[in-house]
């Protein structure tokens, strides 16, 4: 089913993201931004948290999860081992909700309209996984060019 393949790509490179913020030398870099690089590998990856809490966590699970948006890019200095423990509970949330998730859940349409226009679950779903593998390649190409 879906679910098994979509628990194993978030499992994957939620715990790939883990491992490039572990990867970092000097933890002031990740939040270091430089010439055109305008988003630091901390505020991906706050961004990452936010987004997947909220669209799945809150608005699948019913977790109760408030997004603040406006936190996620303009945070600073968050310490490595936190940004790393919300990595591992927001990976927690999607296993779960994703794997609660039947086939009528996924061929509903989503509880929002994201996009302006009306989706399927697993649609949507499809699009966070490759929206948190966008953002993945992101912090991997920050730390290799500004974790010197």
């Amino acid at each position: 089913m879906l679910t098994d393949t979509l628990i194993k790509l978030f499992k994957r490179d939620l715990n790939q993201v883990i491992e490039e913020i572990r990867l970092y030398k000097h933890e002031s870099n990740l939040w270091k931004i430089e010439g055109s690089v305008t988003n630091s590998a901390g505020s991906l990856c706050t961004h990452l948290i936010g987004n997947l809490n909220h669209f799945i966590g809150a608005i699948i699970g019913n977790s109760g999860y408030v997004r603040r948006r406006d936190l996620e890019l303009s945070l600073r200095d968050v310490p490595k081992q936190e940004l790393i423990q919300q990595l591992e509970d927001t990976l927690h949330i999607v296993e779960s909700t994703i794997k609660s998730l039947t086939i009528k859940d996924l061929e509903s349409e989503y509880k929002l309209h994201v996009f302006g226009a009306p989706m399927t679950t697993e649609y949507f779903l499809v699009h966070l996984s490759s929206h948190l593998a966008y953002h993945l390649g992101q912090i991997n190409y920050h730390r290799r060019l500004l974790d010197k």
